[in-house]
């Protein structure tokens, strides 16, 4: 098991537990967190939830690079494990809180962009690799439009890995709602998910309805265009391949 779930007095923490990967999601991963999320639509314990990762070093990395995930030859069709992983895409509305450590990149915006509010500490950063590696930012920079001013996602998704949000900046923009000391992010989240958990559930779940509903209709029709975009940008897997692997190089050296 590579996601981790523990429910005490109405609250879930769900920890990604792959560190030695910094919390990158492979496929099982992918089916592990969208399996979680929909048991606890019929498990009346669960009130409020907390996702994070393991390790301290990385809330989450994005996709596991080694996952294969072959793609059908048509712009109009994209096969995406991590459209499946956030809580909303689960037909979840209890409220879930990210508490974000380390590194959160890539991908990791498919569960920041479903959380409710996030809670970072201090040393917490946000970057967005995509466009270093031949690959278009389409659903992250989606779900982060949702979230942060414009010019905010455009420069952290065009200036690819040469860009860093620290977790100051991205309080002061309004990314993140909350900031604690290094290492403590989860405990403050857990905090704060009690106190949501100890309002009436019913009417708790209807306010997460209703704030969703307010930017569904923009959001629904921006992530249509996502798949077209990303087929036409992408470069060829191989070619993807040859630019992380000269990255690497290059940071060794």
């Amino acid at each position: 098991m590579t996601v981790r779930t523990e429910i005490t007095d109405g609250v879930a923490l769900v920890t990604l537990d792959r560190p030695d990967r910094h919390n990158a999601i492979d496929l099982d991963t992918a089916a592990e967190l969208a399996a979680t999320w929909r048991a606890f639509r019929f498990d009346d314990s669960v009130r409020a939830a907390v996702i994070t990762g393991a390790g301290g070093r990385a809330f989450c990395t994005g996709i596991d690079r080694s996952a294969d995930v072959p793609q059908p030859p048509s712009p109009y069709s994209l096969d995406d494990p991590l459209l499946a992983i956030g809580p909303k895409a689960n037909d979840l509305w209890k409220p879930v809180i990210a508490a974000v450590d380390g590194m959160a990149c890539g991908g990791a915006c498919y569960l920041l962009g479903e959380a409710e509010f996030l809670i970072a500490s201090e040393n917490a950063t946000f970057f967005d690799s995509h466009t270093t590696y031949g690959m278009v930012s389409a659903y992250e920079s989606i779900l982060m439009a949702q979230r942060m001013p414009l010019g905010e996602t455009a420069r952290l998704a065009l200036m690819g890995t040469a860009e860093r949000l620290s977790a100051r900046r991205a309080y002061e923009i309004g990314l993140v709602s909350e900031l604690t000391a290094p290492g403590a992010a989860a405990e403050v989240a857990l905090r704060r998910a009690a106190v949501v958990a100890a309002q009436p559930t019913e009417a708790v779940q209807g306010t997460v309805r209703a704030l969703w509903a307010a930017k569904e209709a923009t959001r629904a029709q921006a992530l249509t265009h996502a798949p077209h975009l990303i087929a036409l940008g992408n470069l060829p897997p191989e070619r993807q391949a040859e630019l992380f692997a000269s990255r690497k190089r290059h940071q060794g050296g």
